[in-house]
């Protein structure tokens, strides 16, 4: 097994962005387009740690949600196009502008988890004094 050393912050997001292995940027992160592998076929990571939850997708629902409402407010407060024509623009760019970077999205916020050494919530009991 080989050492790794500790990634800068900005090497964890680059490796999380091309959804690469957060430690060793080599191997593959997915088995299919959401479906995390159990561990990185170079560095042998074991992937079990990984619990990015449903923070990826409302990052993009809010980013996409902002993209497309501000442009149609502005194509209908300009143009007044008929419906059709809204459902036609504005249905493909949904499309594009969540389902395009949520692997992306998904993996920097593994990558992220992996570098902060985030993990569940514990309880510590403390004795009394």
């Amino acid at each position: 097994m080989q050492q790794h050393a500790p990634a800068t912050l900005s090497q964890t997001a680059m490796r999380g962005l091309a959804c690469k292995c957060p430690r060793c940027g080599e191997g593959k992160l997915y088995d299919g387009f959401l479906k995390l592998r159990t561990r990185c076929e170079s560095c042998g990571l074991d992937y079990g740690f990984i619990d990015a939850g449903d923070g990826p997708a409302i990052f993009i629902i809010m980013i996409a949600g902002f993209i497309v409402v501000a442009a149609a407010l502005i194509v209908e407060i300009k143009y007044q196009p008929p419906f059709w024509l809204h459902a036609a623009l504005w249905i493909p760019l949904i499309l594009a502008t969540t389902l395009w970077p949520l692997r992306a999205m998904k993996s920097l916020l593994i990558a992220l988890q992996f570098h902060h050494k985030a993990a569940e919530g514990q309880l510590v009991m403390r004795k009394p004094e």
